[in-house]
C-alpha cells in the first residue's frame, strides 16, 4: 500500500492509502519525489473535470522509474524523469505513458516537478500556436502563473518587441514589488485584472494568450491588431460560451486558435513530447527559469488547491512526497 491524496465521493481531498499502481503496456512506474500543482487539480475538485471516485489527483510527477510495462526499454529503470500523467501524481508511486516521461539528468526533482504541463504548454502557445515573430507585441493573461511566467520568457526569446501582462491585484498590477517580479520574467508592463482593458488605452497586440474566457475573451478580440492571433487555452473565469463573428475575423485577418495539451497528449503524444523535450532543454540550459513560489507536504494538498483556486498565486507550487 502507498500513501496518496484521494478525492472521495464526498468531494473532499483526504490523505489515505491506496494500492500501488503497476505499469501497463507502454507505461512506466515512478517513485515520486515531488509533484506539481496545476489548474487541472482545481477543476477536478470543483467538478469541471469529471473523474471517477475515489480518484487520486495530480498530473505532474518527478522522481525515478522503478518499473516498466510491456514494450518499454528496461534500461530506463532507475532513470530520473519528469512525467505528465493522466492522474495519480499526489501519491508515493504513479504510472505514466513512457512517451511523456522525460529524462531529467542534470536537473533536481524539485524543479523537474515544476516543469509539469505548464512549460510545454507555454512553449507551444508561443512557438507552435501563435508563432511569435521578432517585433510582435504580446499580451498575456494570468501573467504571473505557471504558464504565463514561462510564456513571457519564451516570447522574449522569440524576439517579441513588447510584452504586457495582465495579473495580480490592485491598481497598477499589484504594486512595485509585483511589477519588479514581472520585469524579471520579461514583461515590459504589468496591469491588474481589474484594470483590464481600460489601462491599455488604445494599445493593440499581435498575439494575445487567453486562459480566462467570458467577457475578457471578447475584450481581447478588440485588442488584436490586423493579422493578430488570439490563443484560447482555458476558461478560468467562466465556462459560459462567447459568440465570435467569423466575418469580422476575416475582414481584419485575425485568428482565434485553441490549444488543449491534454487532448494533444492523447491524439498526438509525439508532438507534445517534442515540444516538452525542447522546453526541457531550455530549462536545463538555464535559458528559461521556473519560479517555485510555494512547497507543501502531501497532507497539505487540500490547502494548496484551495490557495490556487483563490487566485493571487504566482510561479509554481510543488508538493514534496518522497
Amino acid at each position: 500500500m502507498i500513501k496518496a491524496i484521494v478525492l472521495g465521493s464526498d468531494d473532499r481531498f483526504t490523505l489515505a492509502t491506496a494500492e500501488a499502481p503497476a505499469p501497463g503496456p507502454g507505461e512506466v512506474a515512478i517513485r515520486v519525489q515531488y509533484a506539481g500543482l496545476q489548474w487541472g487539480d482545481v477543476l477536478v475538485g470543483n467538478g469541471h473535470l469529471p473523474a471517477p471516485r475515489p480518484f487520486i489527483p495530480g498530473f505532474e510527477a518527478a522522481g525515478s522509474i522503478v518499473a516498466v510495462g510491456e514494450g518499454v526499454d528496461t534500461a530506463r529503470i532507475g532513470r530520473p524523469v519528469t512525467a505528465l500523467t493522466a492522474s495519480g501524481a499526489f501519491a508515493e508511486f504513479v504510472t505514466a505513458p513512457a512517451a511523456l516521461a522525460f529524462c531529467t539528468d542534470g536537473l533536481d526533482a524539485r524543479p523537474a516537478a515544476a516543469f509539469g504541463w505548464a512549460t510545454p504548454t507555454a512553449y507551444d502557445l508561443i512557438n507552435t500556436v501563435t508563432r511569435v515573430r521578432p517585433g510582435d507585441r504580446v499580451l498575456i493573461h494570468a501573467a504571473l502563473g505557471g504558464v504565463g511566467s514561462l510564456a513571457a520568457q519564451f516570447a522574449k526569446a522569440s524576439g517579441a518587441a513588447r510584452i504586457v501582462g495582465v495579473g495580480g491585484g490592485g491598481g497598477g498590477g499589484g504594486g512595485a514589488e509585483q511589477a519588479d517580479y514581472a520585469a524579471g520574467l520579461g514583461y515590459d508592463h504589468l496591469i491588474s485584472r481589474t484594470d483590464f482593458p481600460d489601462a491599455l488605452a488604445d494599445e493593440e497586440f499581435d498575439v494575445i494568450l487567453d486562459p480566462v474566457g467570458g467577457p475578457a475573451r471578447l475584450a481581447n478580440l478588440d485588442r488584436l491588431a490586423r493579422h493578430g492571433r488570439l490563443a484560447v487555452y482555458g476558461n478560468m473565469a467562466t465556462f459560459e460560451p462567447v459568440r465570435i463573428n467569423a466575418n469580422e475575423l476575416l475582414m481584419n485577418g485575425i485568428s482565434v486558435l485553441s490549444y488543449n495539451s491534454n487532448l494533444l497528449s492523447r491524439t498526438h503524444p509525439e508532438r507534445l513530447a517534442a515540444s516538452a523535450a525542447e522546453a526541457l532543454r531550455l530549462l536545463t540550459d538555464r535559458q528559461v527559469h521556473i519560479d517555485i513560489s510555494a512547497e507543501y507536504e502531501l497532507a497539505e494538498v487540500p490547502a494548496a488547491i484551495r490557495r490556487l483556486a483563490a487566485g493571487g498565486t504566482r510561479g509554481k507550487t510543488v508538493i514534496r512526497i518522497g
